[in-house]
Protein backbone atom coordinates (compact mmCIF):
# COMPACT_ATOMS: atom_id res chain seq x y z
CA UNK A 1 0.00 0.00 0.00
CA UNK A 2 1.34 3.46 -0.92
CA UNK A 3 2.23 5.91 1.83
CA UNK A 4 2.01 8.86 -0.55
CA UNK A 5 -0.36 11.51 0.75
CA UNK A 6 -2.42 14.02 -1.24
CA UNK A 7 -0.59 17.12 0.03
CA UNK A 8 2.89 15.79 0.66
CA UNK A 9 5.44 18.62 0.57
CA UNK A 10 2.77 21.31 0.22
CA UNK A 11 2.54 24.47 2.31
CA UNK A 12 -0.98 25.64 3.17
CA UNK A 13 -2.48 28.68 4.86
CA UNK A 14 -5.88 28.20 6.49
CA UNK A 15 -7.62 31.28 7.86
CA UNK A 16 -10.04 31.07 10.75
CA UNK A 17 -8.43 27.79 11.72
CA UNK A 18 -8.94 28.11 15.48
CA UNK A 19 -12.29 26.33 15.51
CA UNK A 20 -15.21 24.91 13.60
CA UNK A 21 -14.65 23.99 9.98
CA UNK A 22 -11.22 25.68 9.88
CA UNK A 23 -9.79 23.50 12.62
CA UNK A 24 -10.93 20.34 10.87
CA UNK A 25 -9.45 21.58 7.57
CA UNK A 26 -6.11 22.00 9.34
CA UNK A 27 -6.38 18.44 10.67
CA UNK A 28 -7.22 17.03 7.22
CA UNK A 29 -4.37 18.88 5.54
CA UNK A 30 -1.84 17.80 8.17
CA UNK A 31 -3.03 14.21 7.83
CA UNK A 32 -2.34 14.45 4.10
CA UNK A 33 1.24 15.66 4.55
CA UNK A 34 0.96 19.45 4.32
CA UNK A 35 2.73 22.00 6.46
CA UNK A 36 -0.18 24.11 7.70
CA UNK A 37 -0.13 27.70 8.90
CA UNK A 38 -3.21 28.21 11.05
CA UNK A 39 -3.94 31.93 10.64
CA UNK A 40 -6.36 33.47 13.10
CA UNK A 41 -7.13 36.57 15.12
CA UNK A 42 -7.48 34.64 18.40
CA UNK A 43 -4.09 33.33 19.47
CA UNK A 44 -5.40 31.56 22.58
CA UNK A 45 -8.03 29.64 20.64
CA UNK A 46 -5.53 28.90 17.87
CA UNK A 47 -2.94 27.44 20.21
CA UNK A 48 -5.62 25.34 21.88
CA UNK A 49 -6.70 24.07 18.45
CA UNK A 50 -3.13 23.15 17.54
CA UNK A 51 -2.78 21.20 20.79
CA UNK A 52 -5.95 19.28 19.90
CA UNK A 53 -4.97 18.51 16.30
CA UNK A 54 -3.58 14.99 16.03
CA UNK A 55 -0.62 15.15 13.66
CA UNK A 56 3.14 14.91 13.46
CA UNK A 57 5.08 17.48 15.47
CA UNK A 58 5.39 20.92 13.86
CA UNK A 59 2.96 20.10 11.03
CA UNK A 60 0.66 22.93 12.15
CA UNK A 61 1.93 26.34 13.27
CA UNK A 62 0.18 29.56 14.22
CA UNK A 63 0.43 33.04 12.77
CA UNK A 64 -1.67 36.04 13.75
CA UNK A 65 -4.00 37.32 11.04
CA UNK A 66 -6.66 40.00 10.84
CA UNK A 67 -8.23 39.13 7.49
CA UNK A 68 -9.66 42.63 7.02
CA UNK A 69 -6.23 44.25 7.35
CA UNK A 70 -3.92 44.36 4.33
CA UNK A 71 -0.76 44.81 6.40
CA UNK A 72 -1.65 41.76 8.44
CA UNK A 73 -1.91 39.68 5.26
CA UNK A 74 1.39 41.02 3.98
CA UNK A 75 3.10 40.09 7.24
CA UNK A 76 1.66 36.58 7.03
CA UNK A 77 2.89 35.97 3.49
CA UNK A 78 6.32 37.41 4.27
CA UNK A 79 6.53 34.88 7.11
CA UNK A 80 5.47 32.04 4.80
CA UNK A 81 8.03 33.00 2.17
CA UNK A 82 10.85 33.38 4.71
CA UNK A 83 10.00 30.22 6.61
CA UNK A 84 9.00 27.84 3.78
CA UNK A 85 10.13 29.52 0.51
CA UNK A 86 6.88 28.43 -1.13
CA UNK A 87 3.10 28.55 -0.92
CA UNK A 88 0.82 25.95 -2.48
CA UNK A 89 -2.63 26.33 -0.90
CA UNK A 90 -4.70 29.11 0.63
CA UNK A 91 -8.06 28.45 2.25
CA UNK A 92 -9.96 31.67 2.88
CA UNK A 93 -12.20 30.18 5.54
CA UNK A 94 -12.44 32.95 8.15
CA UNK A 95 -15.89 34.47 8.40
CA UNK A 96 -18.63 35.72 10.67
CA UNK A 97 -22.38 35.18 10.69
CA UNK A 98 -25.11 37.78 11.15
CA UNK A 99 -28.72 36.75 11.75
CA UNK A 100 -30.54 40.01 10.98
CA UNK A 101 -33.00 41.11 8.36
CA UNK A 102 -32.25 44.17 6.24
CA UNK A 103 -34.21 46.65 8.36
CA UNK A 104 -32.46 45.61 11.57
CA UNK A 105 -28.98 45.61 10.00
CA UNK A 106 -27.00 48.72 10.84
CA UNK A 107 -24.37 50.20 8.57
CA UNK A 108 -21.75 49.09 11.11
CA UNK A 109 -23.15 45.55 10.92
CA UNK A 110 -22.98 45.63 7.14
CA UNK A 111 -19.43 46.99 7.01
CA UNK A 112 -18.14 44.49 9.57
CA UNK A 113 -19.62 41.48 7.75
CA UNK A 114 -18.34 42.71 4.40
CA UNK A 115 -14.86 43.52 5.72
CA UNK A 116 -14.34 40.00 7.06
CA UNK A 117 -16.35 37.80 4.69
CA UNK A 118 -15.74 39.60 1.40
CA UNK A 119 -12.76 41.94 1.78
CA UNK A 120 -10.87 39.24 3.70
CA UNK A 121 -11.29 36.83 0.80
CA UNK A 122 -10.26 39.52 -1.71
CA UNK A 123 -7.06 40.31 0.21
CA UNK A 124 -6.22 36.67 0.86
CA UNK A 125 -6.59 35.87 -2.82
CA UNK A 126 -4.90 38.96 -4.28
CA UNK A 127 -1.88 38.87 -1.99
CA UNK A 128 -1.36 35.12 -2.30
CA UNK A 129 -1.07 35.19 -6.08
CA UNK A 130 2.57 36.37 -6.38
CA UNK A 131 3.82 33.69 -3.99
CA UNK A 132 1.71 30.95 -5.60
CA UNK A 133 2.98 32.05 -9.01
CA UNK A 134 6.55 31.81 -7.74
CA UNK A 135 5.84 28.26 -6.57
CA UNK A 136 4.60 27.39 -10.05
CA UNK A 137 0.90 27.27 -9.28
CA UNK A 138 -1.42 26.18 -6.53
CA UNK A 139 -4.95 26.20 -5.23
CA UNK A 140 -7.07 28.81 -3.47
CA UNK A 141 -10.31 27.69 -1.86
CA UNK A 142 -12.75 30.41 -0.84
CA UNK A 143 -15.45 29.61 1.70
CA UNK A 144 -18.83 30.90 0.60
CA UNK A 145 -22.17 29.43 1.66
CA UNK A 146 -25.38 28.03 0.27
CA UNK A 147 -26.62 31.49 1.32
CA UNK A 148 -24.34 32.82 -1.41
CA UNK A 149 -26.50 30.93 -3.91
CA UNK A 150 -30.00 31.61 -2.59
CA UNK A 151 -31.52 34.50 -0.67
CA UNK A 152 -32.67 34.59 2.94
CA UNK A 153 -34.96 37.14 4.60
CA UNK A 154 -32.92 36.93 7.82
CA UNK A 155 -29.39 37.17 6.43
CA UNK A 156 -29.21 40.34 4.31
CA UNK A 157 -25.57 41.25 4.91
CA UNK A 158 -24.40 37.66 5.23
CA UNK A 159 -25.93 36.52 1.93
CA UNK A 160 -24.53 39.60 0.18
CA UNK A 161 -21.03 38.88 1.48
CA UNK A 162 -21.16 35.22 0.50
CA UNK A 163 -22.61 36.03 -2.92
CA UNK A 164 -19.69 38.39 -3.41
CA UNK A 165 -17.28 35.54 -2.64
CA UNK A 166 -18.98 33.34 -5.22
CA UNK A 167 -18.57 35.72 -8.17
CA UNK A 168 -15.24 37.15 -7.05
CA UNK A 169 -13.89 33.59 -7.07
CA UNK A 170 -14.91 33.12 -10.69
CA UNK A 171 -13.31 36.39 -11.77
CA UNK A 172 -10.10 35.63 -9.89
CA UNK A 173 -9.99 32.12 -11.35
CA UNK A 174 -10.09 33.49 -14.88
CA UNK A 175 -7.32 35.94 -14.05
CA UNK A 176 -4.95 33.27 -12.67
CA UNK A 177 -5.73 30.30 -14.90
CA UNK A 178 -2.70 31.03 -17.10
CA UNK A 179 -0.48 30.74 -14.01
CA UNK A 180 -1.82 27.31 -13.03
CA UNK A 181 -3.43 28.83 -9.96
CA UNK A 182 -6.83 27.26 -9.46
CA UNK A 183 -9.47 29.15 -7.47
CA UNK A 184 -12.76 27.56 -6.42
CA UNK A 185 -15.47 28.19 -3.85
CA UNK A 186 -17.25 25.92 -1.37
CA UNK A 187 -20.88 26.50 -0.36
CA UNK A 188 -21.94 24.72 2.84
CA UNK A 189 -25.41 24.88 4.30
CA UNK A 190 -25.84 25.16 8.08
CA UNK A 191 -22.98 23.27 9.66
CA UNK A 192 -22.92 22.07 13.25
CA UNK A 193 -20.39 24.56 14.65
CA UNK A 194 -20.41 27.29 17.29
CA UNK A 195 -20.79 30.00 14.63
CA UNK A 196 -24.49 29.23 14.16
CA UNK A 197 -25.40 28.94 17.83
CA UNK A 198 -27.02 32.38 17.53
CA UNK A 199 -29.65 30.66 15.38
CA UNK A 200 -30.55 28.15 18.08
CA UNK A 201 -30.81 30.96 20.63
CA UNK A 202 -33.54 32.64 18.58
CA UNK A 203 -36.16 30.08 19.61
CA UNK A 204 -36.60 26.65 21.23
CA UNK A 205 -37.68 24.88 18.05
CA UNK A 206 -35.38 26.61 15.55
CA UNK A 207 -32.74 23.87 15.39
CA UNK A 208 -35.39 21.24 14.67
CA UNK A 209 -36.99 23.46 12.02
CA UNK A 210 -33.66 24.08 10.28
CA UNK A 211 -32.72 20.41 10.41
CA UNK A 212 -36.12 19.22 9.18
CA UNK A 213 -35.83 21.56 6.19
CA UNK A 214 -32.70 19.76 4.95
CA UNK A 215 -33.57 16.98 2.45
CA UNK A 216 -30.91 14.71 4.01
CA UNK A 217 -32.53 15.38 7.38
CA UNK A 218 -29.48 16.56 9.33
CA UNK A 219 -26.97 19.37 9.65
CA UNK A 220 -23.58 19.16 7.96
CA UNK A 221 -20.62 18.04 10.06
CA UNK A 222 -17.37 20.04 9.78
CA UNK A 223 -15.49 17.01 8.44
CA UNK A 224 -17.86 16.83 5.47
CA UNK A 225 -16.98 20.39 4.48
CA UNK A 226 -13.28 19.88 5.21
CA UNK A 227 -13.11 16.86 2.88
CA UNK A 228 -14.59 18.98 0.09
CA UNK A 229 -11.94 21.63 0.70
CA UNK A 230 -9.25 18.92 0.68
CA UNK A 231 -10.50 17.73 -2.71
CA UNK A 232 -10.20 21.25 -4.17
CA UNK A 233 -6.79 21.80 -2.57
CA UNK A 234 -5.35 18.58 -3.97
CA UNK A 235 -4.54 17.39 -7.47
CA UNK A 236 -7.75 15.32 -7.39
CA UNK A 237 -9.41 18.49 -8.71
CA UNK A 238 -6.62 19.44 -11.12
CA UNK A 239 -9.01 20.41 -13.95
CA UNK A 240 -11.34 22.51 -11.79
CA UNK A 241 -11.15 26.27 -11.50
CA UNK A 242 -13.87 28.88 -11.13
CA UNK A 243 -16.20 26.18 -9.83
CA UNK A 244 -18.59 26.28 -6.90
CA UNK A 245 -19.07 23.10 -4.88
CA UNK A 246 -22.37 23.11 -3.01
CA UNK A 247 -22.37 20.95 0.14
CA UNK A 248 -25.85 21.55 1.49
CA UNK A 249 -27.69 18.28 1.96
CA UNK A 250 -29.93 19.11 -0.99
CA UNK A 251 -31.12 22.52 0.21
CA UNK A 252 -30.53 24.39 -3.07
CA UNK A 253 -32.24 21.59 -5.02
CA UNK A 254 -35.59 22.48 -3.49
Amino acid sequence: MSNVTKLSGKVAVVTGGAGGIGKVICQCFANEGARVILADLDETAAMRAISEIDCAENKVSYHFLDVANENSWQNLFKYVENQFSRLDIVVNNAGIYLFKDIEHTTLNDWNRVMSINATGVFLGTKLAIPLLRKTGGGSIVNMSSSSGITGSPFEGAYTASKGAVRLFTKSAALHTAKDNIRINSVHPATTDTSMVEVLWESGPDVKKMVTDAVPLGRLAQPIEIAKTVLFLASEDSSYMTGSELIVDGGMTAI
